[in-house]
């Protein structure tokens, strides 16, 4: 017999605790009053009730939470906190505020793309193109080992990296604070840049003509992949489809069968160093407690 547990005036709300029990292993659905103004989450098992209480709690206390959202990939209803009626912008306000470095990486690779897409390309690239280790050397313009990630070479680019960073990036930034995801985001891009400069031929003014945050996109996939293997307990994890679809996407690269030309080894890079540093972390988590 169903026993009911909270009604919401919004439905994408339920169905979002909803997934989130489901994955708690708890059997529920989700059934609308006779004027669908309230939508009611139903416990399949009155044995679940205490639990699901508990979890429920939790819930109302951190809706926002990207476990529930996770929750809500895995069990295949995708479903979002943001009013019917259009943009919250207010909500979009309150999560850039919490991952403010996710959202300020996200801001200066957009104002890049946007004036590289109104004729500044060249401007740009010559002063954050990567170029070979033995020229930095001699000019010492260190900051080409960070400045590729910002540049972008087409909208499927940008839109697949940028949505990518704002996901894991604000996983890792809200989990652990600005401090670490900056730490993750710096090596990251340092070294799958200088990856990827042993596999590119320098152009005129020997520059290496590449760019994009994929390497550290890869990167925090690696470092969120393995903290939720590592450390299940600390909240981070990620569905075995993203994390096979992103594996996926890597080999094509290498079998070079897509349609674009792939900075293969800066992905590479990207995914041992955020894996290396997770497991780093946990060891050293392991070490305190010892």
């Amino acid at each position: 017999m169903s026993q009911p547990l909270i009604a919401f005036r919004q439905q994408g709300i339920a169905l979002l605790l909803a997934n989130y029990l489901k994955s708690q292993q708890i059997d529920c659905v989700v059934t609308p009053s006779e004027a669908k103004d309230e939508f009611f989450v139903q416990l399949s098992r009155e044995e679940d009730a205490l639990k699901a209480r508990e979890l429920t709690e939790q819930f109302l206390r951190d809706p926002n939470n990207p476990k529930y959202q996770q929750a809500a990939w895995q069990f295949g209803d995708k479903v979002k906190l943001a009013p019917s009626g259009g943009v919250n912008t207010k909500h979009i306000f309150k999560n850039a505020l919490a991952a403010p470095l996710t959202s300020l990486i996200f801001i200066i690779c957009a104002l890049v793309y946007g004036l590289s897409l109104v004729g500044l390309f060249s401007p740009i690239a010559e002063h954050l193109l990567m170029q070979p280790l033995s020229v930095l050397a001699d000019n010492h313009q260190w900051w080409r080992l960070l400045g590729p990630a910002f540049i972008h070479f087409s909208v499927l680019h940008i839109v697949f990296n940028l949505l990518w960073w704002s996901m894991l990036g604000a996983k890792i930034e809200r989990t652990f604070g600005s401090s670490l995801l900056f730490l993750v985001f710096a090596v990251s891009a340092v070294t799958s840049n200088i990856a990827q400069a042993f596999f590119t031929d320098p152009v005129q003014g020997n520059f290496l003509l590449f760019g994009g945050l994929s390497g550290v996109v890869y990167a925090v996939l690696g470092f969120v992949w393995w903290l939720g293997w590592l450390k299940p307990n600390w909240g981070l994890s990620l569905p075995n489809s993203i994390v096979g679809f992103m594996l996926v996407w890597l080999v094509l690269g290498y079998a070079d069968i897509l349609w674009v030309n792939m900075a293969n080894a800066a992905h590479t890079a990207g995914l041992i160093t955020g894996c290396l540093m997770a497991g780093a972390l946990a060891l050293i988590a392991n070490k305190r407690k010892g």
